[in-house]
């Protein structure tokens, strides 16, 4: 233990330089599918796709930096990346084909939802007393439940309905040898080594990958080396009420989502977070989305994969994230360098994000064990109901289908239907008060705080919180 704080007290630039590369790594994969999706939908050319992946990464390390920045006004203060909202995928392509509103009406619509998030972000914040330890718990839980179908779906190779060679011996042999990999890194490596056992799995991977002849080289040719920066690049906005209305639902989702992301974190890094800490983080992430507006890419939320990256590398710190961001900055202005993360194949980040997600769900999990007293009947059931329902919608969102679009956008989503479910319940058994406990024998604070100990690390530098 104190060989790692002396580690996270001294770390090296190249040190910091390869963990904010690892965190970039983590959420490359889902900040790049939002923009083929969208782009393809709404039959962009190839130079307009070309800037809406250029613009997304830019955005998403502006974003970012944003969020960890952490001032008075601004910013949750937290080791936490943003990336596109995910949610926003399906109502930005049915604004976009709608007739009368357009691409034009998409960013009007986000800009307007930006501008929403920002002015409400204090009445957003004082809901943190909805989020005891037993919601937080479930909540933490939900989201690493909901997210390991994707790291399934990537180790296989990617969509089953679209590559054809989905679940094939090599995709398989080469997603596990990842996965193994980084299993062995943490069972034999210390320090530095054993924190950036993601990033060293994902370039193994790749290498293997290469030399199998199965890494496609065309997008590192066909990149330039500058791309510039211009507002409003699909034209002036337009505002429709039918699209704001949408794009505000789909911000309030994010805002969900994000309150379980920031507690998650919180609990990791030790730092109890207060209604004026996620006003800040919301206002944040206001910003964020307003940004985007301008800039023509999309809605920014946090992303929760990271926070198994930030649990499995045990260095918690907001300069990894600095450089993280910086990184993502670079890359929106390079496009060449926003190629060479195109090359990583997706079964080689399937396997690595099997242990990431694996993290998060273990995370909550503690969380529960830690500060919940599961000898009450009724806290089981909130656990049991909330994450059955997150999974459950998960797997199969066409349950809602025949649902009015605007309920669909709050219940197609995992997280936020499990999030939601754990709310409502432990309202109706433990009141807005009730912290799940009881009376009975939950850990106090302090040996909570105690367990945790051997996985926090100490915070000289780049302070965590404001």
């Amino acid at each position: 233990m104190e060989q790692e704080r002396v580690f996270q007290r001294h770390r090296h630039p190249f040190k910091t330089l390869s963990l904010g590369l690892q965190h970039v790594l983590a959420m490359y994969a889902g900040a790049v599918i939002v923009p083929l999706i969208v782009g393809g939908a709404l039959d962009f050319t190839h130079q307009q796709m070309t800037y809406l992946i250029a613009i997304d990464l830019l955005a998403c390390g502006v974003a970012t930096l944003l969020q960890v920045w952490g001032n008075r006004f601004f910013g949750i203060g937290l080791p936490v990346m943003l990336g596109c909202a995910f949610q926003a995928v399906s109502p930005m392509i049915a604004i976009g084909l709608e007739d009368g509103a357009g691409v034009s009406a998409i960013y009007g619509a986000i800009i307007a939802s930006g501008l929403f998030v920002l002015v409400f972000a204090g009445l957003f914040g004082k809901l943190i007393a909805l989020f005891p330890p037993v919601v937080t718990g479930s909540v933490v839980t939900i989201i690493g439940v909901t997210l390991i179908p994707v790291a399934i779906s990537d180790l296989g190779g990617g969509n089953p309905g679209v590559n054809p060679e989905f679940g094939s011996p090599f995709n398989l042999t080469l997603g596990f040898g990842v996965l193994l990999f980084i299993i062995l890194m943490n069972r034999f490596a210390t320090g530095f080594l054993r924190s950036v056992s993601v990033l060293l799995g994902l370039l193994a991977g790749t290498l293997v990958a290469a030399f199998a002849g199965q890494v496609d080289l065309t997008p590192l040719k066909e990149a330039g080396w500058f791309h510039a920066v211009q507002p409003f690049y699909f034209g002036k906005p337009t505002f429709h009420v039918s699209a704001i209305l949408t794009m505000i639902l789909v911000a309030i989702v994010s805002v969900a989502e994000s309150t379980g992301v920031f507690m998650a974190l919180g609990k990791i890094v030790g730092k109890d977070l207060t209604s004026r800490d996620l006003t800040r983080g919301y206002r944040a992430e206001g910003l964020a989305i307003i940004l985007g507006g301008i800039f023509n890419s999309f809605p920014y939320t946090t992303y929760s994969q990271n926070v198994g990256l930030v649990q499995m590398s045990r260095v918690k710190t907001r300069d990894v994230i600095f450089v993280a961001g910086g990184l993502l900055v670079l890359i929106g202005f390079v496009p060449k360098i926003a190629a060479l993360t195109q090359l990583v194949p997706t079964s080689v980040l399937g396997g690595a994000m099997i242990a990431l997600f694996g993290l998060v769900l273990s995370s909550g999990i503690r969380m529960l064990g830690d500060q919940v007293d599961l000898n009450r009947h009724e806290n089981l059931l909130i656990i049991a109901c909330s994450v059955g329902m997150g999974l459950g919608v998960t797997v199969l969102p066409e349950i809602f289908d025949r649902l009015p679009a605007g309920l669909r956008i709050l219940l197609d989503n995992g997280i936020v239907a499990g999030s939601f479910t754990a709310i409502v319940m432990n309202l109706l058994f433990n009141g807005l008060k009730g912290n799940g406990n009881g009376n009975t024998s939950a850990k106090t604070d302090g040996a909570a705080k105690q367990d945790a100990a051997p996985d926090t690390l100490t915070m000289e530098s780049g302070q965590v919180g404001s």
